[in-house]
């Protein structure tokens, strides 16, 4: 199964020029907790998601007007719509994600696809294995 096949097409974005209170309200709004950051000419240059807003706004007492490109994170991990569910869940794992943009050959995004979308077609067990190695990193702080 490709990528394509599962992931949101459309998402909801943030322009870098967005605050974060408008990612926030988004957030809320849309019951989601990641919004890809575009850039003047479609982009994908970051990305915020809610723990973004808890570590580096709330706890460092931000002020709302906040751009989103001041707490975005930059280091996204992507996919390709073509690309393999497999490759995605490798990505995941890997990377300690639990959802990844998905960007055509221009890096323009095109989707989100998040471990949820693949755990309802994937194989029993396997999607489990995947959130296990997710999230390994806030298992070993305890």
């Amino acid at each position: 199964m490709r990528c394509e096949e599962l992931m949101t097409p459309e998402p909801e974005v943030l322009r870098t020029d967005d605050t974060v209170r408008t990612a926030a309200a988004k957030m809320r709004d849309g019951n989601i907790g990641f919004l890809p950051v575009l850039d003047d000419v479609e982009q994908l240059v970051g990305v915020v998601t809610d723990r973004d807003l808890a570590i580096r706004v709330l706890a460092e007492a931000l002020p709302p007007e906040t751009l989103a490109a001041e707490v975005m994170t930059v280091d996204v991990v992507t996919c390709n719509p073509d690309d393999d569910v497999l490759r995605a869940e490798r990505l995941m794992r890997v990377n300690q994600k639990g959802r990844l943009a998905v960007v055509d050959d221009a890096d323009r995004l095109v989707g989100v696809i998040s471990l949820a979308d693949i755990a309802q077609y994937d194989e029993a067990g396997r999607t489990g294995t995947v959130l296990g190695d997710i999230t390994e990193r806030e298992a070993n702080v305890r």
